[in-house]
């Protein structure tokens, strides 16, 4: 493939995704296709679901019951026909990516797809929450949300807190603990990862904003200025709430990178802060919790006052925040939607289900790992996202099928590096590799930052351009796979070639056309060249870029 030109190449994709059957155009416009407004007040209401006590606590498998008790009534009370339940490899691949972030080795899709275990999807599920790479992949999800770049900390080092959340997330340390512990962080970054955070957000009216966006689901930063125009939120609530975070004294990431020190967080007595430290709309106030009451504060630090509010099973805002996104993660929207801008004028499109998962969360001791394979189990999770005649047409709203959603750029790089088998310095087993401060350690960072769509992307929304297509067109960065073809070029027949590079790439089998329609171009262009070829097609194709 070497020496070829890019007209070359162009025309080969082309041919190829033509030849291969690759275009996946019912996915492609399943991804693309614009979500009609939804107004979830005007739904017909569900029937009540049954086999439900009241307050009972649930485990997993009972909870995956009652979410689809709860969706198949809407679907019922609106006479909508759900998809079917997903393949194999369908399920393979969409739970690969939706727990660990990348794609199965060919190998681990072979020895799925031949398994005749009954129960093989629930212990997969169990084998990859237990996966170190689950954590790494939580960590990719919630860096993104805790540490919001700007101009003011475009020099922060997030890996003290991508660690500490990676690190957490693979222990399964319960939600409202790690949560507490963020919000309290304080010392420095080398020694409590955590203490990003702050650092991260720089400003009092930052704070308020993130943790109430993150934490309690809440769009607040409207009501900084004056009463909110679309929500009951006042202005005095919002000053109440950044009353918490007037102590807290953080490092400035750039001049903390610049001098080599590391990021430090205080709450100290008394700060006196610097004419431009507060926007002009600023309140001074007492502390208030977000709809809630004044506590009694002391002289010394109040942000635990705040975090020990904010972290109950009590509080409506925080478990129903952390279902909600949890529920979006998976399904591709929220109940919800958007996820952080809770509200009564945004009313959930299943209320009740978003109530019991909340109230089932909390009393499962804010176990991520139980809510996840509670979701995972779903029948709702597990349903096909071909659409039928029936639902062709229904809201994304009602999870008739399961919603098509593009590869994060995390998800993107990773499974190409899965592919070709080349670590990329930036994860730890890559680091050991990584030749001197500020080299090839952030090769992942930049490719992931090449990758990224807006701040915060719908799951569904396609934001490639073309430097993008271009990239995975002509890098050989991406699309080397040296051991892959290796072994490919090994097989016996180009049957079983053919069979290797879809495993490995797409997590299926081909098809009996792809397979004659390959195998008659490796005949006509000869092994050496066709294989690649074919790999590199299949790298390019939708239905690689797609989480179906």
């Amino acid at each position: 493939m070497q020496g070829r030109t890019h007209a070359l190449r162009f025309l080969s994709l082309i041919v190829l995704t033509g030849l291969l059957g690759l275009t996946v155009s019912d996915l492609s416009e399943a991804a693309e296709k614009k979500e009609k407004k939804y107004d979830a007040s005007k739904a017909p209401v569900a029937p009540a679901a049954t086999a439900r006590t009241a307050g009972q606590k649930l485990d997993h498998v009972a909870l995956a019951r009652l979410i689809d008790q709860e969706v198949n009534a809407r679907l019922q009370a609106e006479k909508i026909e759900p998809s079917g339940r997903s393949d194999d490899a369908e399920f393979l691949r969409r739970v690969y990516l939706d727990i660990v972030g990348h794609i199965p080795t060919a190998e681990q899709a072979a020895a799925f797809l031949d398994s005749k275990d009954p129960n093989k999807r629930a212990k997969l599920i169990d084998e990859l929450l237990a996966s170190k790479d689950y954590g790494r992949h939580q960590a990719d999800i919630w860096q993104a949300l805790l540490l919001p770049k700007n101009s003011d900390n475009r020099r922060l080092d997030s890996a003290p807190m991508v660690s500490w959340l990676e690190e957490h997330f693979n222990q399964n340390t319960p939600w409202n603990t790690m949560a507490h512990d963020i919000l309290t962080a304080s010392g420095d970054a080398d020694k409590n990862g955590a203490v990003t955070y702050f650092a991260a957000q720089g400003t009092v009216d930052k704070m308020t904003d993130n943790v109430a966006k993150v934490f309690l689901g809440v769009q607040l930063q409207c009501a900084q200025c004056h009463n909110h125009p679309f929500t009951d939120w006042k202005q005095t609530e919002y000053w109440g709430m950044a009353a918490f975070f007037m102590k807290v004294q953080a490092s400035k990431p750039n001049a903390a990178a610049k001098n080599g020190t590391p990021l430090n967080v205080t709450e100290k007595e008394n700060i006196r802060r610097g004419k431009n430290a507060l926007p002009e709309s600023a309140k001074i106030l007492p502390p208030k919790f977000l709809g809630g009451d004044n506590p009694k504060v002391s002289t010394g630090p109040v942000r635990p006052v705040l975090a020990d509010w904010l972290t109950t099973a009590e509080n409506k805002y925080f478990t129903r925040a952390m279902v909600n996104r949890t529920w979006a993660q998976f399904m591709g929207r929220g109940i919800v939607n958007p996820v952080d801008d809770m509200h009564d004028g945004n009313a959930p499109s299943h209320p009740q289900l978003l109530a019991e998962l909340a109230t089932q969360f909390g009393a499962n001791g804010f176990d991520v790992k139980f809510l996840i394979r509670a979701i995972c189990t779903s029948e709702a999770y597990q349903r096909s996202s071909k659409p039928t005649a029936s639902n062709m047409e229904a809201s994304p709203a009602v999870y008739s099928r399961m919603a098509v959603k593009v590869l994060t750029a995390e998800q993107l790089v990773d499974s190409l590096v899965q592919v070709s088998g080349v670590p990329v310095a930036g994860r730890p087993e890559a680091r050991a590799k990584a030749a001197g401060k500020g080299g090839p350690i952030g090769q992942r960072a930049a490719l992931v930052a090449f990758f990224s769509g807006s701040e915060e992307p719908n799951a569904t929304d396609l934001e490639d351009g073309i430097p993008q297509v271009l990239r995975l067109m002509n890098s050989a960065q991406l699309s080397r796979a040296p051991g892959l073809l290796n072994a490919v070029k090994a097989s016996k027949t180009p049957e079983q070639a053919v069979e290797k590079l879809y495993l490995a790439t797409v997590s299926r089998r081909p098809t009996a056309e792809e397979v004659q329609r390959t195998s008659a171009y490796v005949q006509k262009v000869g092994a050496a060249d066709a294989y690649g070829d074919i790999l590199w097609a299949l790298l390019n194709s939708s239905e690689f870029r797609l989480n179906r």
